[in-house]
């Protein structure tokens, strides 16, 4: 199987996960020498990997199944998050986060539904967000991707109705990784990556269409959407996000995201 954005957060938490199943775990990076580190803790194998180089991806999947077999499951997990107010966001880091987030998970699947649906059997498994249904201010083009994310996996599910070939998004909420660095909302603690990781490996054992991570987040998403925004409005969510623009804590990340 193949992860990309691998390396690191979630990625690397679900290649360790994956990997104490009993799975063949191969991981995909941009930066390789964190993928190498990564797998060789893990016993996996690291690939360079840029998703948002579309025949680069078709040559990492290739290169996936020249050394491991056949492609049996993809986690489309490579993410970033750069903040700013939409009038702040400069056009190319728009693009960038349209690339990453939404156009590689749509050729990933692509490549990947390829592969599998002449077989009869696989398991795509996209990494969305909680954002997706619950969008705030400061994140409007990484809650674009993610809704997008969502909507695609849902269209593509419905295209591979009895093929064999199962499509699952994964939805977390705030994690514990450098993406949501200086972001701080009133009573809530971030959840571990190992925790979405743990969710991802019981999708892949028994694929579901939408796994949101806490499964309580999904409860509270449906009971929130019938008051509007006022619940993140009340729980300071909004402004959580608004105030970690620009923040020192983010300087690193936003400097390599963008």
């Amino acid at each position: 199987m193949a992860i990309t954005g691998g390396g690191r957060g979630i990625g690397a938490a679900t290649a360790a996960a994956l990997a104490r199943a009993g799975c063949r775990v191969v991981i995909g990076d941009l930066d390789v020498a964190v993928a190498e580190r990564t797998a060789a803790k893990i016993g996996a194998r690291a690939l360079p990997l840029d998703v948002t180089d579309r025949a680069a991806y078709t040559k990492f999947l290739d290169e996936v199944e020249s050394r491991e077999g056949p492609l049996d499951v993809l986690v489309n997990n490579a993410g970033i998050m750069p903040l700013a107010r939409i009038e702040d966001e400069p056009d190319q880091v728009t693009a960038r986060i349209l690339a990453v987030n939404l156009h590689a998970a749509i050729h990933g699947t692509r490549e990947a539904v390829t592969r599998m649906r002449p077989r009869g059997r696989g398991h795509i498994v996209n990494v969305a967000s909680v954002v997706a249904r619950a969008p705030g201010p400061g994140a409007a083009t990484y809650a674009a991707t993610k809704a997008g994310v969502l909507a695609f996996s849902a269209a593509v599910r419905a295209e591979l109705r009895g093929s064999g070939v199962a499509v699952s998004c994964v939805l977390p909420g705030l994690v514990a990784t450098e993406l949501s660095a200086g972001i701080e909302v009133r009573g809530y603690r971030p959840i571990p990556p190992e925790t979405v990781a743990e969710a991802i490996v019981r999708v892949v054992r028994r694929p579901r269409p939408e796994t949101y991570v806490p499964a309580r987040v999904g409860v509270l998403l449906k009971i929130g959407s019938l008051f509007g925004d006022w619940p993140q409005r009340m729980s300071g969510a909004d402004a959580a996000v608004l105030s970690a623009i620009g923040s020192a804590e983010r300087a690193g990340y936003e400097r390599r995201a963008r």
